[in-house]
């Protein structure tokens, strides 16, 4: 299951507006992560954005280099920590995650890095009720 398909993104305009207006979130250095579970159904547990701002990062090559080490970092932990603790159907995780780093790490940082802000986002989920 280490895949990262189309319908694990989120590009719903209607839900991105949702998540950010009523998710809750946390900052895990050098990410900036919302996130909010919402009833529906669908084929994935969570979907996911990820960001990276034009304002900091004026060279699209950075960019996208961020993106890139951020969705294979994701995409490798992703079934071990968030798929097996969201095991309730009709339950959908929206998870933004934005890069807020002033540098670009190496992959094993970014790997480091997402493996504790998953575990944090499990924590504050159970912490809040929302599992």
């Amino acid at each position: 299951m280490n895949t990262f398909k189309k319908e694990e993104r989120l590009c719903s305009k209607k839900s991105l507006d949702l998540l950010f207006k009523k998710g809750s979130s946390f900052l895990f250095y050098p990410f900036r992560i919302t996130y909010l579970p919402v009833s529906q159904s669908h084929s994935f547990p969570v979907q996911i954005v990820i960001n990276v701002a034009k304002k900091r990062y004026k060279h699209a090559v950075d960019r996208n280099l961020i993106k890139r080490r951020t969705k294979e970092a994701y995409r490798k932990q992703k079934q071990e920590f968030l798929y097996n603790y969201l095991n309730t159907p009709q339950t959908v995780l929206l998870l933004s995650v934005q890069y807020v780093g002033k540098e670009i790490y190496s992959y094993p940082v970014f790997e480091k890095k997402m493996n504790g802000m998953l575990k944090k986002l499990i924590q504050n989920m159970a912490e809040n009720g929302n599992h």
